[in-house]
Parts: C-alpha cells; sequence; structure tokens
C-alpha cells in the first residue's frame, strides 16, 4: 500500500514556516552570497494618478544598449493627450549657447585668485661642464627633498638621523631634483627612497648595486645614490658590492651597519661580533665578522669613510666628500638598532667614551685623540697609542693623508681588531682613477665614430642562421 502524501501545513512544519526573503535585495539569512555579490534592483513603476493606471517600470536601457533611457511619460489628466513640441531654437543659437574655449586655450595654473609662488631672492649658480656656461637655478631646501611618505622606522632608531642628514645635505649638492635617484635593496635601510622626493628604486635583495650600475652606464648625468644595510651588501650582495667598487662606477654608497638583521628581527648578519647571542646564534656567533672599510678597500674602491648616526654635524661633511668623489664612494655609517642590538656603537657615540675610543682623521692633521692628550705613533709597521705631553709632543704623531694606501690600509684594519686602539672616522682613502661609466661611454661613442650606427637587424641575421620549417 503506498504511502499518504505528508502534510503541508505550519502544524506540520518542524520550527514553523521557512525564513522568508528580507530587504529589497532578496537575500536570505540562511543563505551566504558571494563577497561583493549584489541583485539588480527593479525600477519603481510610476504610480497611478486621477483615471490614469499605473506604468511598468523604466528601463535601464532601451534598444540601444548603453543609450541613455527615455524619459517617463507625465502622469495625470494629460497623460493621454498629445504633447507639447519643444520649441526650436533659431540657427546658431544652439552653438552661443555653450561657449566653447579656442583649441589652444590651456587649463589654469592656478585656482583663480591664488597667489604666485614668491620668485627666490637668490640662485644657485651652476657651471656643469666647468666651461663658464653658467645659470641660475632655484634654491632648494631640505623640505624639497622630503616626501609625502610617512616614515615607518621603529622609534629612536638611528635611520631617522642619516635620512635628516641626507635631505640637509641634498639642498647644496644637487642641481637639480629630478637628476637624483636612490636605489636599494632588502633591508630596514632600503625603505629610504619612499622618503626621499626623488626618483628611486627598491630593488630586490643584493642587488642594488647591479640596478644603480646598470642606470649609472645609461644615464651618467644622473646622481645616483645606493642606500644598503650590512646583512643586504655584506651577505647576498657581497658579490656585487666588490665588483662594483673595484670597476669604480660614479655611485655614493651609503652603508648603514648596525651589525644585525633588523628587518627580520634579530639574526646575527656579517658584521656581528663572534659570540653574539641571538634568535639564529643561540649559544653564541662563530662566524669571524667582515670589516667594511676593509673589505672595500681590499676590492680597491677609491673612496672609503666612515661615520655615525650620533654625529650629524660630521656625517655631514663625510656626505659632501663622497658626492664630491668622482667615483664609487663608499660610506660605511655605525647606525644603532634600538630594538634588536641596541648600544652596539655607545663605545663610539657616548659622551664618556666617545673621546678616548675614537679619532676623526683629517689630511695634514696629527692623529690625536682624547682631548688631545693622546695621540698616535709608529712603531716600526704598527700603531700606537701613546701619552702626550713632556717628551711626547703632536710633532710624533702620525700625519694623516688620506691618498696613502699603505696608512689607510694600517689604519682600517690594525685599529678596528686591536682593542687598545680607538675607531678611525673620516675619509680614511680616495684615490682618482676613470670610472667605469666614463670609460664605457667613451668606448660606445668611439665604435659609433669609427663603424658607424649599429643595425639590430642585421645583427641578430648575421653568422650561422638557421631556418626552421
Amino acid at each position: 500500500m503506498p504511502d499518504a502524501p505528508l502534510p503541508d501545513d505550519a502544524a506540520a512544519r518542524p520550527g514553523g514556516d521557512p525564513p522568508q526573503p528580507r530587504g529589497d535585495q532578496g537575500a536570505r539569512p540562511d543563505t551566504p552570497e558571494p563577497a561583493g555579490k549584489t541583485h539588480p534592483v527593479d525600477a519603481p513603476a510610476v504610480p497611478a494618478s486621477g483615471d490614469a493606471p499605473a506604468e511598468p517600470p523604466i528601463p535601464e536601457t532601451g534598444p540601444d544598449d548603453g543609450a541613455p533611457p527615455k524619459a517617463a511619460k507625465p502622469a495625470g489628466p494629460q497623460a493621454s493627450g498629445p504633447r507639447p513640441k519643444k520649441p526650436t531654437l533659431p540657427p546658431g543659437a544652439a552653438a552661443s549657447r555653450k561657449p566653447t574655449l579656442p583649441p589652444t586655450a590651456k587649463k589654469p595654473a592656478r585656482p583663480p585668485g591664488a597667489k604666485r609662488p614668491p620668485v627666490p631672492q637668490r640662485a644657485r649658480v651652476v657651471d656643469p661642464e666647468g666651461d663658464g656656461a653658467s645659470f641660475g637655478l632655484p634654491v632648494l631646501t631640505r623640505k624639497d627633498f622630503v616626501s609625502g611618505s610617512d616614515v615607518r622606522w621603529c622609534p629612536g632608531c638611528g635611520d631617522y638621523a642619516v635620512l635628516a642628514a641626507v635631505q640637509r645635505a641634498l639642498p647644496e649638492l644637487a642641481d637639480k631634483r629630478e637628476d637624483v635617484v636612490f636605489i636599494s635593496g632588502i633591508g630596514c635601510s632600503s625603505r629610504f627612497p619612499y622618503y626621499m622626493n626623488t626618483y628611486g628604486f627598491h630593488s630586490i635583495h643584493g642587488r642594488a648595486p647591479a640596478v644603480a650600475t646598470g642606470l649609472k652606464a645609461t644615464r651618467p648625468e644622473l646622481d645616483v645614490w645606493v642606500v644598503t644595510g650590512d646583512g643586504d651588501a655584506l651577505s647576498i650582495g657581497a658579490g656585487h658590492t666588490a665588483h662594483m667598487l673595484r670597476r669604480n662606477v660614479d655611485l655614493n654608497v651609503l652603508l648603514f651597519n648596525n651589525q644585525i638583521y633588523g628587518l627580520t628581527k634579530g639574526q646575527y648578519s656579517p658584521t656581528s661580533e663572534v659570540g653574539k647571542v641571538t634568535k639564529s646564534s643561540p649559544y653564541g656567533s662563530l662566524d669571524h665578522p667582515f670589516n667594511p672599510a676593509a673589505l672595500a678597500l681590499g676590492s680597491d674602491g677609491t673612496f672609503v669613510a666612515r661615520t655615525l648616526d650620533r654625529d650629524p654635524k660630521h656625517m655631514q661633511t663625510v656626505l659632501k666628500a663622497a658626492h664630491a668623489h668622482r667615483g664609487t664612494s663608499f660610506v660605511e655609517i655605525y647606525q644603532n638598532c634600538n630594538i634588536f642590538n641596541d648600544g652596539a656603537f655607545f663605545d663610539f657615540t657616548e659622551r664618556d667614551t666617545k673621546p678616548l675610543r675614537t679619532v676623526f682623521v683629517e689630511d695634514g692633521q696629527p692623529m690625536t685623540y682624547a682631548g688631545g692628550e693622546r695621540g698616535l705613533v709608529l712603531d716600526g709597521l704598527r700603531l700606537r697609542s701613546v701619552d702626550l705631553g713632556g717628551d711626547r709632543t703632536e710633532a710624533d704623531c702620525v700625519v694623516y693623508d688620506s691618498t696613502d694606501k699603505a696608512l689607510a690600509l694600517l689604519v682600517v684594519d690594525q685599529m678596528f681588531w686591536d682593542p687598545d686602539l680607538p675607531r678611525p672616522f673620516g675619509v680614511l682613502y680616495r684615490e682618482d682613477r676613470p670610472t667605469y661609466d666614463a670609460l664605457l661611454n667613451a668606448q660606445v661613442d668611439e665604435v659609433r665614430r669609427t663603424k658607424g650606427p649599429g643595425d639590430l637587424k642585421a645583427l641578430l641575421a648575421a653568422g650561422d642562421t638557421w631556418t626552421i620549417e
């Protein structure tokens, strides 16, 4: 015997009636809709008025898709009667209703009534070619190099001091803001291009020297800066850094050295000291650290300098000297990471210890420190610290010469490892040597002069070729 059909009424449904659609969109509360999905809403009908019936909704599009919909017929007693025609305008009146600008008219440069920018009282006179053909440029200030991006470094980070120093120095160094480019790799320091109101490129890990070399070789007129860190430049990018230095590309390189990997939260870096306890070396690092300045000298770098984030005046002096150098200027900046390596360089930056632990070298000046109470003398082929006064005077101390590579190697190497000697800061070495980008462009010009312009199509078709059928 077949089963009797089940009743379908409110009494037979467990829990009562099912939920009904609610809202204009027809959504059910127990049926999730995909994110961003909407349902079309029907246009409301024209309500009835008097004896005239209600009219259907106005369609969104007519027979010609995309054409504006036709207006609805007016409701009321006149709906069924003849409609008054729109008055026609006399010939030429339509064109005169809306005046149009002539084809050559330009949009105003500023809103009506806005004040014109003040004319600078003085201008910078520059002579880029050194041939007397000088011209004036607007006076630049630090504000011209400050971008609108929020600076996202940790509060108290030494990177803020470096950023401020560069922004203060550039108005004196750059002819035009549009010719300045900052290129970085990966790391906390590599956020730098975002905060400069110049051109910039945030490249990939360790490859900032390669990107900068390509840019400078093809656009030699640009003022190119490389911003990198001890991990970015001396680990995955060590090979690129060494080749950039030996080629002597005309670049300004700022290496932020905080002896730690800050962006990835505190692993030891290529400059961390032996025994450094970090997240990646819980029992102490066993790696022998790099001495960045010695690496630059060993790569035949032509300008090597060192400065500190907590000495902005000295940093300004070094930045200007680096910018004036024609070739790769390598500036190591001791930068404090107050989150993962706080105090790594306090011996060289704090008031109580700085006089005894630092010596600031200057060409033609004796190497003295501690307020002139101590100095460095040569003892054979080694440097030795002595007390000045009595039998020892400044005349016995080594007079610094940044063009003496033998002296620079001794100062950079021995004074880095010997705990009894202060750490040297300033321009440690400089040398005049042709730059790679200048030699490359000169070579290309010579080949073009002797062989004429190249033909890419002919070059691709030259030699042995194969035709695939």
